[in-house]
């Protein structure tokens, strides 16, 4: 046999007993946007993300309807276990999570993932007590892990030309959910109460007011769990046995062999770096160190802007309604997406990621430091500022969270994506569960100084705020900052 169709065989049996070699030879075949694989990515995080905020909405009443309160105002105490609760779980559990999608794959962690939405989820809805709702929401957050191999997912499943834009699929994604979450929680939570025409008392709705919501995203995430079959494996594991037995004669065995056991003691040779330490690899960490400074603003941010929009004017918020407040994040939500879809890839490949995360924190400085001086405006002229504040804000916000995906991604080899992207999770999470409740303290504090000389108000709060931002900007430079 020629050595050229030798080379053939070798090549097309190698790709046919290895799943990662099939993606490498699936991505080769790409011609084009690779839509199909822009709309997985799509509604398997929208799928993950719905669930998060959903409850938020509801919680309150969810509390109170437990009657585990003795007073009104200790609502809130147990409202923030509850919502405290899937962070934990997940910070707990994302490194487990990474671990395993990188020993036995990506499709399984997320498979699974869609699963624990779909069960999880509907019970926390059926919960009829509060230690029922705060073990659901535990076990939602603990065996939901897919958010850190889905990155490495898309690193991997799209063409280099396409990753910018893969990554940016996720981060959009989950900043779409987040919004469309409460959203329906507001809207379909206590049907037999907002629409007694459609749901009797009697009904399973209205003897679980806040089964609805649950259950319509539970239902849209089992449709992502069927969809989720057809994904195709991206974690490369080589079997030796890529050969078949009938081979034509002995000396082509022998050949074939020896070919093979030379790529074998290839990847054998690679045994030091499947080895390296993700903790000693400092573009990893600084890049997870730098995750967790913005994640830790944007959940404050998150937090003490809701409170700020449906605040009284003399205490220097908007009073805003929650349907205000609703709208404007929606609008947020659509000049987010657009800006991902159509312009984060192109900037992202003419001036890069590190430049990106730089940027926008150095805009994102008097972007905020303007909100309380917004305030001061009335009718169209504070609806329109206020709505082109919040988009540009959110756009500058996921931005950065696209690009620290993609630094922390190419830190590290594909074997170890999975893992890297479970510690940066678990570290994201711990920091998720202290943003909010430091926002909300801060935000208590600054309304009690309306009348101070310096920084009166919420004045203090934005500048707090920037204060974390600028530390985060400060990070993005050498030595704090490494790149691979």
């Amino acid at each position: 046999m020629e050595e050229g169709c030798r080379e053939r065989l070798l090549k097309k049996n190698y790709y046919e007993d290895c799943p990662g070699c099939k993606v490498d030879q699936y991505k080769e075949s790409q011609r084009g946007f690779p839509f199909r694989e822009f709309f997985s990515m799509w509604i398997i995080v929208l799928g993950t993300a719905l669930p998060i905020s959903s409850l938020f909405p509801f919680l309150y009443f969810m509390v109170r309807d437990f009657h585990i309160a003795k007073r009104d105002e200790d609502i809130g105490y147990y409202a923030g276990y509850i919502g405290s609760s899937f962070m934990l779980g997940r910070a707990l559990t994302s490194v487990f999570w990474g671990i395993i999608a990188d020993r036995y794959g990506r499709k399984p962690v997320i498979v699974f993932g869609t699963v624990a939405v779909v069960i999880f989820n509907a019970l926390f809805g059926l919960s009829v007590n509060f230690w029922m709702a705060i073990t659901t929401r535990f076990l939602l957050g603990s065996l939901n892990g897919l958010l850190g191999p889905i990155k490495a997912y898309a690193a991997e499943i799209f063409r280099d030309e396409y990753q910018a834009l893969g990554l940016s699929t996720i981060s959009t994604a989950w900043g779409i959910g987040l919004i469309i979450g409460p959203a329906l929680g507001g809207f379909l939570a206590q049907p037999a109460d907002k629409y007694p025409t459609i749901f009797s008392k009697e009904s399973l709705f209205g003897r679980f007011p806040y089964f609805l919501p649950c259950l319509c995203i539970s239902l849209f995430a089992l449709a992502v769990t069927v969809a989720s079959c057809w994904l195709p494996e991206t974690l490369h594991m080589h079997s030796v046995n890529t050969l078949p037995d009938d081979s034509e004669d002995g000396l082509e065995d022998a050949s074939r062999g020896s070919n093979l056991n030379g790529k074998m003691e290839q990847n054998e040779e690679k045994g030091p770096i499947a080895k390296e330490s993700l903790i000693k690899n400092w573009p990893l960490m600084s890049s997870i160190i730098l995750y967790c400074v913005f994640s830790l603003h944007d959940m404050a941010y998150t937090e003490i802007f809701s409170l700020w929009a449906v605040s009284p004017r003399s205490l220097g918020g908007l009073s805003y309604t929650t349907n205000d407040v609703g709208e404007l994040l929606s609008l947020s939500g659509l000049g987010l997406l657009l800006f991902q879809l159509f312009l984060y890839p192109y900037l992202e490949r003419i001036i890069g990621a590190t430049m990106i995360i730089r940027l926008g924190g150095v805009l994102s400085i008097p972007l905020l430091a303007s909100y309380p001086f917004i305030a001061l405006l009335s009718g169209f002229s504070l609806a329109f500022l206020i709505s082109c504040a919040s988009v540009l804000k959110n756009v500058i916000s996921v931005s950065i969270i696209t690009g620290l995906f993609i630094l922390q991604n190419r830190a590290v080899e594909q074997h170890q994506r999975g893992a890297a992207n479970g510690i940066s999770m678990t570290a994201m999470s711990l920091f998720k569960a202290i943003g909010p409740a430091g926002g909300g303290t801060i935000f208590s504090w600054a309304q009690k100084r309306q009348h101070a000389v310096f920084l009166p108000g919420d004045q203090l709060v934005f500048f707090i705020l920037n204060v974390v931002e600028a530390i985060g900007v400060l990070m993005t430079f050498k030595p704090f900052l490494a790149e691979k």
